[in-house]
């Protein structure tokens, strides 16, 4: 089998792994949750985090016994978050743990695919409503089917921003954080959300539903899938710095096109949160 043909296959097996995940995720927002927190009071985990990521694992690992896994919930147990030139697995099981806790419906499973520290594929299961978002490199991005395509708006006051908060709540963070928002707000923009799901939010994006996202602090597991879905509608995906994305370095702008991307980055001040790829 040639190289792009192992890809579609893999690609495939992701799709019915996230659908499967996915509904498992539906199930459990029904039932009564344990919850615990990880590295601050707000980075939630919850049984059913640990339950999901093991099962997609454990699957994955049956049928490609060669590739390698990075999962929120194992990397967060200690496990060494590192990407090298193997195939790799970049798995969320539950982003927007917050929001599943709530019952808030903006839930998903994210399951993205590099090579060779290339991202190759992403899938994305939008779990309250069944969206599923699909991207192949090369092949373009899609919505249940139907190909995706980024809002091309590059007049900043015609735009409409998404963003995260990031684990981080001490005074000095806030104050940053809400001071990008307010330059952001000032520019002016039509308006500044907040969702609760980096990967749903990015998958916004890529649909042209707002024109651009960025985040600090959150993690490779957040914009691997995203990422391919996003460059293959036709937008980029950059450092903070405005430099080429680095996958580790758990900071992103996202855009339709290169001028709003630009622009963001440019009003930005940023927020330290180390990377995922030093030891836990």
């Amino acid at each position: 089998m040639e190289e792009g043909e192992c890809w579609a296959e893999c690609l495939d097996v992701a799709v019915r792994i996230a659908r499967t995940a996915g509904q498992l995720v539906q199930e459990a927002v029904k039932q009564e949750k344990s919850v615990s927190s990880k590295s601050t009071p707000t980075d939630l985990v919850t049984e059913a985090d640990q339950q999901v990521e093991d099962l997609i694992i454990s699957t994955l690992r049956e049928r490609f016994p060669s590739h390698r896994f990075i999962g929120e919930e194992s990397s967060a147990a200690g496990e060494r978050c590192v990407l090298t030139d193997n195939p790799t697995w970049i798995i969320d099981p539950i982003d927007g743990t917050c929001n599943f806790v709530h019952s808030f419906p903006m839930v998903a499973v994210s399951i993205g695919f590099a090579v060779k520290k290339e991202l190759e594929f992403g899938v994305i299961y939008h779990c309250f409503d069944g969206t599923l978002y699909t991207a192949r490199r090369g092949h373009g991005a899609f919505c249940n089917g139907v190909r995706l395509q980024v809002s091309k708006e590059k007049d900043m006051s015609k735009a409409l921003i998404l963003t995260e908060i990031g684990a981080k709540r001490d005074s000095n963070t806030l104050d940053i954080f809400l001071g990008n928002m307010k330059k952001l707000l000032s520019a002016p923009v039509h308006g500044v959300r907040i969702i609760g799901s980096s990967t749903l939010a990015l998958c916004h994006v890529a649909s042209g539903a707002a024109e651009a996202y960025y985040q600090y602090g959150l993690h490779c597991w957040d914009i691997a899938a995203a990422a391919v879905i996003i460059r293959e509608a036709g937008g980029c995906v950059i450092d903070t710095t405005g430099g080429p994305l680095d996958l580790m370095s758990r900071r992103v702008v996202a855009a339709g096109s290169q001028e709003i991307a630009d622009y963001v980055v440019q009003q930005l001040q940023p927020i330290s949160y180390g990377r995922d790829d030093h030891d836990p």
